[in-house]
């Protein structure tokens, strides 16, 4: 039978393990836990420059080491790069218009899906270039960005990475390289260590000369984790029980219905960040607490829930409890 749903994240495996550091990176981990978590800290260059709460919860000890490492280790770059990305998420309408209302007209195709878990628990990242239905480029890159933060709402404790899935079947077109340039430059500024696996596959000939044309602007770690039309469950990147039928091979016969993924999306994703917020301030509502403590009491009550119940629209995601765990 047809399915219409998203998948709940897989659960915690009982041997996962949290990463550890050597004396030198924790040194450089505190340092930056101690700027940002200093009372007298407010974003430079801003008239309300105090952190909300949901820039702190963003704020996280994994969000910090994200950084460091992006920056190589470098104190000073890693700092300006946080607060480069808190200016952008407070500019980019994170906290006020970036809501699912603003976005759902882009999703009305069902262009980025969110659908199943590679073999590391990573979110996959359905994107169906020919199903595109809209022309501005500013409400795709926020469709884009806003799919990305659903992507990391799913990721369960000691995941900090998504899968891209690109699959240009059916006539795709071409994205237009400004877009495209320009998504880059968010996802290696804004997005540092967050992607997993780019997975591209039936790409035609003038898609192929697209990407010709784009790699040059993609750092060497990010290239590296590019991958042209490979069999996936061969090679052990996701398994079948993971996977639509279509197109990917898998065990799942989905079929696109806006009108029942949508909301059932929607509501995952706010009641795994309601808990998520919650259990942050439980922990003492701070900059620098752990995902992993933040996430597991939110993995293990939410997604027993079913998620084809849907919210009233005032429910999906309110502002003040926006905090889009990303970075």
């Amino acid at each position: 039978m047809p399915e219409f749903l998203p998948l709940a994240p897989p659960p915690v495996p009982v041997d996962a393990q949290r990463p550890t550091l050597s004396e030198e990176e924790e040194k450089k981990r505190q340092q930056v836990l101690e700027h940002f978590d200093a009372d007298s800290y407010e974003i430079s260059g801003l008239e309300k420059g105090a952190l909300l709460n949901e820039e702190k919860c963003w704020l996280s000890n994994e969000c910090i080491l994200r950084y460091l490492r992006a920056s190589k280790w470098v104190l000073a770059t890693a700092i300006t790069r946080i607060e480069e990305t808190l200016k952008w998420r407070r500019s980019y309408g994170f906290y006020d218009f970036l809501t699912p209302e603003h976005v759902e007209p882009e999703s009305l195709t069902g262009k980025q899906v969110l659908f199943g878990y590679d073999t590391q628990r990573r979110p996959a990242l359905l994107m169906i270039p020919s199903r595109q239905n809209t022309t501005e480029p500013k409400g795709q890159l926020q469709f884009a960005v806003f799919m990305m933060e659903r992507a990391i709402d799913l990721m369960g404790p000691g995941v900090e990475t998504m899968d891209l899935l690109i699959n240009f079947a059916e006539r795709a077109k071409n994205p237009a390289l400004g877009v495209a340039r320009e998504m880059l430059h968010i996802i290696q500024s804004h997005y540092p260590e967050r992607l997993g696996l780019a997975i591209v596959i039936n790409i035609p000939f003038l898609v192929n000369a697209f990407f010709k044309l784009i790699l040059p602007f993609v750092d060497p770690i990010t290239r590296n984790k590019i991958k042209f039309n490979p069999n996936v469950i061969q090679e052990g990147l996701l398994t079948a029980d993971n996977l639509m039928t279509q197109w990917w091979g898998g065990d799942h016969d989905f079929e696109w219905d806006h009108e029942k993924y949508w909301p059932a999306l929607m509501k995952m994703c706010y009641d795994r960040r309601k808990e998520q917020m919650e259990r942050w301030k439980q922990l003492g509502g701070r900059v620098g607490i752990s995902e992993w403590d933040m996430k597991q009491s939110t993995s293990a009550a939410v997604d027993e829930e079913t998620v084809d119940e849907t919210p009233a629209t005032d429910e999906v995601a309110p502002a003040s409890t926006e905090i889009a765990v990303a970075a």
